[in-house]
């Protein structure tokens, strides 16, 4: 998909994923999805929205994640 995201569950990740990490990850997603890499002022608040969206979905899927010969989920945020 894009180079730029970085996988954030463990093993990739020897920890939890921080927040700071979570929201990288999906303003990647959304530039480039969207293809600007910052949208124009008239854009600038849906761009954010999306971000905002993407990164509560992130964090769901982590906190959810079973990792096989983990004992606990993968990650939460």
């Amino acid at each position: 998909m894009c180079r730029s995201i970085k996988t954030l569950r463990p093993p990739a990740l020897p920890g939890e994923a921080t927040e700071e990490e979570i929201r990288a990850a999906a303003l990647q997603y959304v530039r480039k999805v969207s293809g600007f890499r910052a949208p124009a002022a008239h854009n600038r608040e849906v761009f954010d929205a999306a971000v905002d969206a993407v990164a509560e979905a992130t964090a769901g899927l982590l906190a959810g994640l079973e990792v096989r010969g983990s004992k606990a989920p993968a990650a939460t945020a």
